[in-house]
């Protein structure tokens, strides 16, 4: 019995080692194929057309490669891109790239080419889609007119956001439809690019920031996209700062149900006739149609935020995440929880109140600041 157990003992061990010279050749396997792969092939393949969009990572980018036969695995592409430090070098835009080139090679093509022939351009939060048409003329992209026309009238289906933006026939007072949607961020256009492209790269990254939690927010509220991109716009206007919350708090104080002041009164959009003032119909509708006067009648009143109830017609502004959150979900401060005033004064301190009375009490204390900054 004894000696059947050795025996039985030094199979076992035959076994494992077995195994380990099968693990050990694998893996030896493994990593020469994957050093082949990353130093490229000695017969490198017909270059290929890929196609990388813009706002692509690294994981986007592997798999269009992976999809095109230019590289055979992409995790191990990820791994590289991430060891050399190279993600954000990488660039968008149609490549033209041969199968068994060297993963240096790739990356070298990827980061080299847009860079000669493409503009960078920055959009502040709150930028307004006509200013974003302007700054892409500056650039020599492509004329605001086309940018406004593609924006309001292209084919943008392929996003999950669009099918909550109205058609104009289906909101006969708004202004623009792409007002609020033409996400804020800084971007690399490649020059003689399309302007269906231009007006997509807002839009692709616009639709990547409202998340399926996002909407599901939303249904249970019931609100819709516009409403909350609406109101977003203006509390970016009013704050745009660490007051988002409270500010949106107000307005939505406003909004509820049975709110014995349900405009949201708000001098960035209103009849305030000043340059001096950051109002949406003085500065931006009313050049847009050659005067105040030639404003149609039913967008003036649609956005005049002192006569209409509830929300204006529309954005008045681009707003960035952190204003939609807040509009989606405020999270204020005690002094806003059932305000509904807010006044600020030019030092940048913020005034709530929750009765009118107490408003122009705030009124003239902010005022009383502003005259001693004189």
């Amino acid at each position: 019995m004894a000696q059947q157990g050795k025996k039985k003992k030094g199979g076992a061990a035959k076994v494992i080692l077995a195994v380990l010279l099968v693990v050990i050749l694998t893996a030896g396997g493994c990593l020469l194929a994957a050093k082949k792969e990353i130093d490229g092939s000695a017969s490198v393949q017909s270059a290929v057309s890929v196609s990388i969009p813009q706002g692509s990572g690294v994981a986007a980018i592997a798999n269009r490669l992976k999809e095109a036969g230019v590289i055979r695995y992409p995790h191990l592409f990820r791994w590289y891109v991430g060891r050399q430090g190279a993600a954000a070098k990488l660039q968008y835009g149609e490549f033209e790239l041969a199968p068994g080139s060297s993963y240096d090679a790739i990356i070298a093509a990827l980061s080299a080419y847009a860079q000669a022939d493409s503009v960078r351009l920055t959009f502040p939060e709150g930028t307004t889609a006509i200013a974003i048409a302007r700054k892409m003329e500056d650039a020599g992209l492509c004329s605001a007119e086309d940018f406004l026309a593609e924006a309001n009238t292209g084919d943008f289906s392929s996003y999950r956001f669009w099918q909550y933006v109205p058609d104009d026939k289906d909101a006969p007072d708004r202004f623009l439809k792409c007002e609020g949607y033409l996400f804020p961020d800084t971007y690399d256009f490649l020059k003689d690019d399309t302007v269906h492209h231009y007006v997509e790269t807002f839009y692709a990254h616009f639709d990547k920031q409202i998340t399926d939690e996002m909407y599901a927010e939303m249904e249970e509220q019931g609100m819709t996209l516009p409403e909350v991109v609406t109101l977003a716009s203006f509390v970016q206007e009013e704050a745009g700062n660490a007051q988002d919350d409270n500010v949106a708090q107000v307005f939505r104080n406003r909004l509820a149900e049975g709110s014995p002041y349900p405009k949201l009164q708000s001098n960035t959009s209103s009849y305030v006739q000043s340059d001096a003032d950051n109002n949406y119909l003085w500065n931006w509708v009313a050049p847009y149609y050659g005067s105040w006067d030639s404003i149609p009648e039913n967008i003036r009143t649609a956005y005049d935020t002192y006569t209409c109830t509830g929300l204006p017609a529309g954005p008045i502004s681009n707003p960035g995440i952190a204003a939609l959150r807040a509009a989606l979900v405020p999270q204020p401060d005690e002094e806003a929880e059932d305000a509904y005033f807010f006044v600020t004064d030019r030092k940048g301190n913020y005034y709530y109140a929750r009765t009118y009375a107490d408003h122009q009490k705030n009124c003239d204390a902010a005022a009383k600041v502003n005259k001693n900054l004189k």
